[in-house]
């Protein structure tokens, strides 16, 4: 049997580039023979998802099942009929958990169908979940947990187990993905002629990814915040000349952020460890262990699974003992501020070796920022409001990992490496003389911004009206002089303000949504979509309240069929953290 060549990790190419050129070489040198018995399968590839990962991921479970000669039918959980599953043989599924443990937006519907007591009997359905979460939040990957036992109560069979993965997801990707192929490949041989010309190589849109950034200049940085203000948020401005990146309004800037070099040489000092030991990063080969804590591993937060990997290597019982069910409350408040240093430092003695703890520590993960620029008015560059995360706790100064990198370790004209994560359910309407809601206080105006420029920039006629909201209007009224602009020459139709320090009692976002819920309705009857950008834990639960109040108050009507119908007809949009 003829060997097929690859290119090596070691050759000069980048990994997408590096990945391209193996597939076109395994495509070109197969030599599967004919004969093999080949059963091609029908798979629906479904997907729920809240930023695009889920999304993403799908479609390249789809791409390699038609490069196998399977049939791969793609599609959102969102517009997904829940009788469908009943006459499917096979399904895989990527699905991303999003809030307290919810389903993503939108994706509520059918997995309530799902859950209902009429939800059809599976019995022919073979199925595969990949769960996508962030292990720092309490409910990781319940959503993609909660609906793979759920489908297997209605009768279908797991063809591989259900496989989470954090927001690093590269590698639990592909190992459920190979476990994936692995069982749909009846005979375990060849792959027939027609799969091979579906699988010759198409060049990427952009090499640009989180595995590849592009390096991006900073070429303005702004305080947008008054100098009096209890917070600092900065306006960024990125050029993209010569990447070919391309964004919407709507989609994320994601930066691949690097620890503060302070805090590295803190926590080499805890561990006794000068940082030029050698350590192997899985995918990244090896490198000093100074650089990996600078550029590759998260050292700010911890999680339980990093308490209990910890409290095991040193035997530390008040850490054992903390990881208990009944210590839960506990654990939440040692985890909610502390990073690796404090570990370190409360319970020294735990590492041994400087590959000990790279083992140790997670991948750092990239941030992503909703993008505030236009690309018709803003062309070649890109935009980000980042609001700069400070706060001292354990008498220790510390800050956000990326927003402290913009505010005190970028200058002008120097580089970060960034990827544009498309979001495609954060769009404007296709139809520009329809009226939009934006609902977005501090930072989730980000996107608004980039809307109303979008907007102006192609002539749209369709009515805008903005809820901002923020500390006191003195000195966080972000992008006030542009927004007053637009206001005066009528391209912003409304704008309602909530400054929630500027009286006696605080007045928010949701608190003027009420105050004109009347307006509000007739617009949502007049077509209006809604959008809503900013936290998730408090804003957006409020807000979505508060919508639910005012069409029961001002429509007379059932508001969770209101609102559910706003969400089926893609009128209900949300970009939430």
């Amino acid at each position: 049997m003829s060997s097929v060549p690859f290119i090596p990790d070691s050759a000069p190419f980048n990994p997408a580039q590096r990945a391209w050129l193996n597939g076109f070489l395994a495509g070109l040198y197969s030599s599967a023979p004919q004969s093999a018995v080949f059963e091609p399968r029908n798979v629906a590839v479904l997907y729920a998802s809240q930023s695009g990962t889920g999304e993403r991921l799908a479609k390249k479970v789809a791409k390699e099942l038609k490069a196998k000669g399977h049939t791969a039918k793609l599609s959102s959980l969102d517009v997904y009929p829940v009788h469908e599953l009943a006459v499917e043989e096979c399904a895989v599924i990527v699905a991303s958990t999003y809030g307290e443990g919810d389903p993503p937006d939108g994706v509520k519907g059918f997995f309530d169908s799902l859950c209902a007591e009429g939800a059809p009997r599976l019995e022919r359905l073979e199925y595969s979940v990949l769960a996508l979460g962030d292990s720092h939040y309490e409910h990781f990957c319940k959503f993609g947990v909660d609906l793979d036992e759920r489908l297997q109560d209605l009768g279908a069979k797991r063809s591989i187990p259900i496989v989470t993965a954090d927001v690093d997801v590269d590698e639990p990707f592909e190992r459920w993905k190979a476990a994936l192929l692995a069982s749909l490949d009846t005979a375990a041989a060849a792959t027939p002629p027609q799969a091979l010309a579906a699988a010759a190589p198409v060049a990427p849109a952009s090499l640009y990814r989180r595995e590849n950034p592009f390096q991006a200049a900073l070429i303005e940085k702004r305080v947008l915040t008054a100098d009096v203000s209890s917070k600092s948020t900065l306006h960024l401005s990125f050029s993209l000349a010569g990447s070919e990146l391309t964004y919407e309004a709507g989609d994320a800037l994601a930066v691949i952020p690097a620890n503060d070099p302070a805090l590295v040489a803190d926590v080499l000092s805890a561990t006794g460890l000068n940082g030029e030991e050698l350590v192997e990063v899985p995918k990244l080969g090896t490198r000093s262990l100074c650089d990996a804590l600078t550029h590759v591993l998260q050292i700010t937060k911890l999680s339980r699974k990093l308490i209990d990997a910890y409290a095991k290597a040193g035997n530390i019982a008040l850490l054992i003992d903390l990881l208990l069910p009944e210590q839960q409350t506990h654990l939440d408040t040692y985890l909610y501020d502390r990073g690796v240093i404090d570990l370190l430092a409360e319970h020294p003695g735990a590492i041994a070796s400087a590959q000990q703890l790279a083992d140790l520590l997670p991948k750092l993960a990239p941030r992503l920022y909703s993008i505030s620029s236009s690309p018709k008015a803003h062309a070649g560059e890109v935009h980000a409001t980042v609001a700069v995360v400070r706060y001292r706790a354990h008498n220790r100064e510390r800050g956000g990992v990326c927003s402290t990198l913009f505010a005190d370790r970028t200058d002008l004209n120097g580089t970060l490496p960034v990827y544009i994560q498309h979001n495609k359910k954060f769009r404007l309407p296709m139809d520009p003389d329809a009226p939009i809601i934006m609902i977005g206080p501090g930072t989730g105006i980000a996107p608004f911004r980039g809307f109303l420029h979008e907007r102006l920039a192609m002539g749209a006629t369709g009515r805008n009206w903005l809820f901002f909201g923020d500390r006191s209007a003195a000195t966080d009224f972000l992008y006030r002089e542009e927004l007053e602009q637009m206001l005066g020459t009528g391209h912003l139709s409304r704008l309602d303000t909530a400054f929630s320090r500027d009286q006696a009692h605080k007045i928010y976002v949701q608190d003027r949504m009420l105050e004109h819920g009347a307006e509000f309705f007739a617009w949502l009857q007049q077509g209006a979509t809604i959008y809503v950008c900013g936290d998730a834990s408090r804003m957006a639960k409020d807000v979505d309240a508060a919508l639910h109040q005012l069409i029961a108050q001002h429509g007379n009507t059932d508001a969770e069929a209101y609102v559910q119908d706003l969400h089926d007809s893609k009128r209900y949009h949300r970009d939430v953290y």
